[in-house]
């Protein structure tokens, strides 16, 4: 699904310059579920900015599908993360006083999806994601942190993307809820075969995930596979 080979990003010129990213390869299999894993300031950030077509490389090559999207446009770039990749972040960015289905219905207003289409595709992707159906007509404001993050996963859910970027996902959440909220994606990735890339700078975090790619000061330090733990601690 993914194959970044020499990846550079460089901010600023001259004396100013600062290389974010220094030479970095891997690729990514369609339905894995990997954790992308650094300090603050290690270059993680930057690369799923890359990943996610938010921001493109300054050297090097990103595969996506078999398309290389290193050097598209910005309309180009919008229309992938429109069709392709499904974003969840630590702030949650749904609408407070607008119910959950609405919610999750809205990328598909923006790409012109029929109303009755809509509400049929929002209610699967809550499914999904393990809201339930008791809470779809509450406003996303009256529903604990768990419940708007499931939401917005559902959200990431709703165009059917190739990709789900979760960064950071638990950053705002208490411990138990947080690991009720990694086992909605390790349930996406085992059952539904989504291919998922997390952010995090948490080992803890990390550990959930098939394969731990280590990021410090631009560079990859580590890239090690963690399945036959990963189901061990799930058997137990």
């Amino acid at each position: 699904m993914i194959e970044v080979k020499n990846i550079t990003k460089t901010y600023g010129v001259g004396d100013t310059a600062f290389q974010a990213l220094r030479g970095v390869s891997f690729t990514i299999e369609d339905g894995e579920f990997i954790a992308i894993m650094g300090p603050s300031g290690s270059g993680k950030s930057t690369l799923m900015h890359i990943l996610g077509c938010l921001d493109t490389p300054s050297s090097g090559t990103y595969q996506l599908d078999g398309k290389d999207v290193s050097q598209l446009s910005d309309e180009e770039l919008a229309d992938i993360r429109k069709d392709k990749i499904g974003f969840v972040f630590q702030s949650f960015n749904l609408l407070p006083r607008t119910t959950v289905l609405r919610n999750v219905m809205l990328p598909l207003v923006y790409a012109g999806v029929e109303a009755g289409e809509r509400e049929r595709r929002a209610t699967v992707a809550l499914a999904a994601s393990g809201l339930d159906a008791s809470h779809f007509f509450h406003k996303s404001n009256e529903l604990s942190g768990g419940q708007i993050q499931r939401v917005a996963i559902a959200r990431a859910l709703v165009n059917n993307p190739t990709l789900i970027l979760a960064d950071e996902p638990t950053g705002n959440l208490d411990t138990k809820t947080g690991e009720i909220v990694l086992g909605t994606f390790q349930k996406l990735n085992e059952d539904h075969g989504r291919t998922i890339v997390l952010i995090t700078h948490e080992p803890d975090i990390a550990e959930h995930a098939q394969r731990i790619i280590t990021v410090r000061d631009g560079v990859i330090v580590s890239d090690s596979k963690r399945h036959q733990r990963r189901n061990a601690r799930h058997a137990e």
